[in-house]
């Protein structure tokens, strides 16, 4: 299924400051019988977000209306746990497309880049300075370059590569997911079945 194309993104952020944020915590297992890819952003951190009679926990941060944007920046590790697809699917469709942290797991990096959020991985440093940035005034901006592959805080001089797979970078720079690939590539597929090799 194809999906926006992400070449440069600008967006104030919503800071999760929390390490070790896995999967589970994304979207709990309870939540994983549906087979579409839809409606999984309302329970994303359903547990940090909801008290059991369902009324919103009012000192989570996605409650608190002072923080928005595209872009959620989480602590060390995050995607641990389980390869459910379905973490990658709830914050895409809760409206994030990109993920900073200093470290992913590489399942959810994977399943992320296969739907089109994401995930820049800075160096540790560079996360404090990010989280010091947003928490100090919400409105900070920052700004996610895919072609050159940086990431900067906007209005300052703060500024970080990251790295990012060829094929991953080609196919969110497009929209596409690896049907979407292949079908692009049609008229050539066809072309060399055409060849002949004897």
């Amino acid at each position: 299924m194809a999906y926006d194309k992400f070449t440069v993104l600008r967006s104030t952020a919503v800071p999760l400051p929390i390490e070790n944020v896995d999967t589970d915590q994304i979207i709990p297992a309870r939540f994983l019988k549906a087979t579409e890819r839809k409606d999984f952003g309302d329970n994303l951190f359903r547990d940090w977000r909801y008290n059991p009679d369902n009324t919103p926990k009012k000192d989570f941060i996605l409650n608190d209306g002072t923080y928005s944007g595209k872009i959620l920046v989480g602590g060390k590790n995050f995607g641990s746990g389980s390869s459910r697809e379905h973490a990658a699917w709830a914050i895409y469709d809760y409206g994030f497309r990109c993920v900073v942290s200093s470290f992913f797991a590489d399942i959810f990096k994977n399943n992320s880049l296969n739907i089109g959020i994401l995930p820049v991985q800075v160096s540790p440093e560079f996360l404090d300075k990010i989280f010091t940035a947003v928490l100090a005034d919400p409105k900070t901006e920052l700004e996610i370059d895919l072609p050159a592959q940086t990431i900067a805080i906007a209005g300052t001089d703060e500024k970080e590569s990251f790295a990012i797979n060829g094929y991953k970078k080609h196919n969110m720079l497009n929209g596409f997911d690896d049907i979407d690939y292949l079908q692009a590539m049609k008229g050539e597929i066809a072309a060399f079945s055409e060849k002949s090799f004897y």
